[in-house]
């Protein structure tokens, strides 16, 4: 079963909505397949809960996001997984710095539509900010999700 990381920051905010947007998408894309989707942070506290704001955002498009926990990226995380997507080219290059042997897997999650950028953070901006990352998110899955076959 092919696994997809998803990286950012704290792991309280834009990775697990995005995980649980593919988690959504994929199996309408790709119904013949099971796919495992995780989230870590590359500066996350263990075992917080996601941002309050996201919830609420990510509830009014139908994602539950109030069991997530915080983890952070680890080797053992990036040798299970088959693809590595990160909200930010910085966070990218650093995985791939640290972690060479998995460097290929290593992908900002805005290639799944053919650019490379960062994918702005909204912690501590406001609702409508919140509102507007999980959009983006949401384009880029439903544009560039039939992609990750690909990238895997």
């Amino acid at each position: 079963m092919p696994t997809i990381l998803v990286v950012c920051t704290a792991n309280q905010c834009r990775s697990p909505a995005a995980a649980a947007l593919l988690q959504r998408h994929l199996p309408v894309q790709d119904p013949n397949r099971e796919w495992r989707i995780l989230s870590a942070g590359v500066w996350a506290h263990e075992n917080l809960p996601a941002d309050a704001r996201m919830c609420t955002v990510a509830a009014e498009w139908g994602l539950d996001l109030e069991g997530h926990r915080s983890r952070s990226v680890d080797q053992e995380l990036l040798a299970a997984s088959h693809l590595v997507l990160t909200m930010e080219v910085g966070q990218c290059e650093a995985l791939r710095s640290e972690f060479p042997a998995y460097a290929q897997r290593i992908h900002c999650f805005a290639e799944l539509i053919g650019i490379r950028y960062d994918i702005a953070d909204p912690i501590g901006r406001s609702v409508e900010v919140y509102r507007a990352t999980l959009r983006e998110l949401e384009r880029i899955v439903s544009t560039g999700g039939a992609r990750l076959a690909e990238m895997i």
